[in-house]
């Protein structure tokens, strides 16, 4: 072995000519490859110290006690300054290494020496738990027979505890029976390697289980970033909807609107065109996420440039589909405009593709699924003309417009949630206003599906004569 570059002093060292190392000095120069230190290295290990932090030729101790037979007189350091080159590595790997045998951790020094990695070193269990919540290294070699706390007890805690419970663990033990093995495994070690050290085995397990705790971060990195743009679409998508809801006489509103993820593809809009008279829209865009929350979006821009078309529900179809055709294919978009006339009491309703409103009617009790004929999706083909339905509604009377995101949800036990249960929501809580509605709906919604996420985005608005 040759010797490296002269050793950085550490605070405290006197550098006198002539001085004897302290162990921790021996150690950081045995770690440049000074063959005269290597004898001092177990002595090191006795009496420094419960941990070091190796790299570019010297050692840092990380407790005013660990060097008490050394050089360092009463070394003025607190844990953040001796923290410090570790924090400037954040971006290099640390491996842990843990054993009581000062003989294995310099096998395994030497073994990892090529790697240039920042290596921490523990000779117990405590102190292995304590370097890893306060370093979270990439990854940790642990010896399973120690005294006091053994490898199996300190994985045990590693997992339990959410801030070190992704860090992988190989264990190293003379322990080779098939039962010791599969225990390490099943308490959470990516890995085992079996003492005596194979260098070679060792290196090549050690960069496997780096490369993939590295992939793994990466990737949650990704993800993560993900989330949070999906989050910013999720919050300009809310931004479309109205801020709030017309005030007719006459006449209660109430809507909701929840994704499946964090953006999708329903939506609702309200439109005040007299100080009587209203236009609702109710449309899905297909799929879910990103890809239909653009669409409901395009929906939205295009039905509000469109105001000489608001009192005309087959015109406000007809060109939502004329400008839908040029952008949305493969997609399309179901909808449902209707108008609501408090001065006639009457609702002029047209659809493509959407499910078609119910109507409670108060003089009979009974709720009902709208007859409206209509035409198929928007965004696939150009119409002729649009069918438009009239409905004389009385006081009392309740309507409905959903999407189909509330009729496809789906039980945990895989039953379908379905029209004819809205309905019976619908007959059973139209006495009520339309928010009390709207909460027996989700109530009832949310109980169905017993815990199961929402396949679908789902919306509605519900109004009522009074």
């Amino acid at each position: 072995m040759t010797a490296g570059p002269p050793l950085r002093p550490l605070p405290g060292n006197k550098n006198q000519p002539g001085f004897s190392p302290c162990p921790a000095q021996a150690l950081a120069l045995y770690w440049r490859g000074a063959a005269t230190a290597c004898r001092t290295l177990p002595l090191f290990i006795t009496w420094a110290g419960p941990w070091f932090i190796f790299d570019a030729g010297h050692a840092i101790p990380l407790r005013r006690d660990s060097c008490d037979a050394c050089c360092l007189e009463k070394p003025q350091l607190n844990e953040s300054d001796l923290m410090t080159d570790a924090a400037n590595a954040q971006s290099e790997e640390r491996i842990l290494l843990v054993d009581d045998n000062p003989l294995n951790l310099q096998v395994l020094m030497e073994t990892l020496q090529s790697r240039q990695s920042r290596l921490l070193v523990a000779k117990n269990g405590e102190t292995a738990l304590t370097i890893s919540r306060k370093t979270h290294p990439d990854l940790i070699l642990l010896d399973i027979m120690m005294p006091g706390m053994d490898g199996y007890e300190v994985i045990r805690q590693l997992k339990a505890e959410q801030k070190t419970a992704d860090i992988p663990v190989i264990f190293l033990s003379a322990l080779d029976q098939t039962g010791d093995k599969v225990k390490g495994l099943e308490l959470g070690a990516v890995d085992y390697v079996t003492k005596p050290f194979q260098a070679e085995e060792v290196l090549a397990r050690v960069d496997t289980h780096l490369t993939i705790h590295r992939l793994r971060r990466e990737v949650q990195q990704q993800k993560d970033q993900l989330e949070h743009e999906l989050q910013t679409v999720s919050k300009v998508q809310r931004n479309l909807l109205p801020k709030s809801l017309p005030d007719v006489e006459g006449l209660q509103l109430a809507a909701y609107y929840e994704t499946s993820r964090y953006a999708g593809g329903d939506y609702y809009d309200v439109v005040q065109i007299a100080e009587d008279r209203i236009g609702i829209l109710v449309a899905d865009a297909e799929g879910h996420s990103t890809p239909a929350a653009v669409l409901m979006a395009m929906t939205c821009a295009l039905f509000r440039s469109q105001k000489q078309l608001w009192d005309d529900p087959g015109g406000m179809i007809q060109e939502l589909n004329r400008h839908l055709c040029k952008v949305a294919e493969p997609s399309f978009v179901t909808g449902l405009y209707m108008t609501v006339d408090m001065g006639r009491r009457r609702v002029r309703a047209a659809r493509a593709g959407h499910p078609p409103p119910m109507l409670y009617r108060a003089a009979s009790g009974e709720a009902i699924e709208s007859d409206v004929p209509g035409v198929m999706v928007l965004g696939f083909m150009e119409f002729d003309e649009v069918p438009v339905t009239e409905f004389d509604l009385a006081p009392g009377d309740v309507m409905l417009a959903y999407t189909d995101g509330l009729t496809e949800r789906f039980s945990r036990s895989e039953e379908i949630y379905g029209e004819e249960r809205l309905l019976n929501v619908l007959k059973t809580h139209a006495a009520g206003s339309p928010y009390s509605l709207r909460e027996a709906m989700v109530a009832d919604l949310i109980g169905f599906a017993d815990g199961r996420p929402a396949d679908d985005d789902q919306a509605f608005i519900a109004f009522k004569l009074i």
